[in-house]
């Protein structure tokens, strides 16, 4: 039998499978993709937590938080968003780059941003979103990201919060989550 947690987040119960990241630790895996009902409810209750937060552009980290950037961006009635992506691709060779380490990935990473989503954010106050803000690391990343843009970071704005994240005074967040 496969062992869950259950999550309550606004008036959606979510039972997390609980997967196994190392000898020790375990974590309550939360996964938006292919779950439409789910991402547009987050993002919902999230643009009501974000509302009065004054921010001109939303960054994201792919994978997980693209939906949920999509869908926040729309009901907020932002005209775009701005994605660091986990990989160079031809069109970013003139980008900025982060280098990040996140609980869900074995080695180090890199988040990449387009010299477009740069120029974007140049000058701009940011929103930075993702799905579950655990170590903060890919936070810390998108923040590079932006300052190396000429941007500001406005606020940081998760589904979940796991661990000691709930802690933190700079972060909103729909739930909290323990690493098990």
């Amino acid at each position: 039998m496969n062992k869950t947690y259950p999550v309550k987040i606004g008036d959606i119960t979510e039972n997390l499978p609980v997967l196994k990241i190392s000898d020790g630790m375990s974590i309550a895996f939360f996964n938006l993709h292919g779950n439409v009902a789910l991402t547009e409810r987050c993002a919902a209750l999230l643009a009501d937590r974000l509302e009065g937060k004054t921010f001109d552009v939303i960054l994201t980290a792919e994978s997980k938080g693209l939906q949920l950037a999509h869908c926040l961006a729309r009901n907020l009635s932002h005209p775009f968003y701005a994605v660091a992506r986990k990989s160079k691709k031809l069109y970013m060779q003139d980008g900025l780059s982060a280098r990040v380490k996140s609980i869900t990935t074995e080695n180090m990473q890199t988040l990449y941003l387009s010299a477009h989503d740069a120029e974007l954010i140049k000058g701009r106050r940011v929103a930075l979103v993702d799905d579950v803000v655990s170590t903060g690391g890919s936070l810390s990343a998108m923040q590079s990201l932006v300052e190396q843009a000429g941007g500001e970071v406005a606020v940081n704005a998760a589904v979940l919060a796991e661990g000691a994240a709930a802690e933190r005074r700079d972060l909103i967040y729909l739930a909290a989550i323990p690493v098990l």
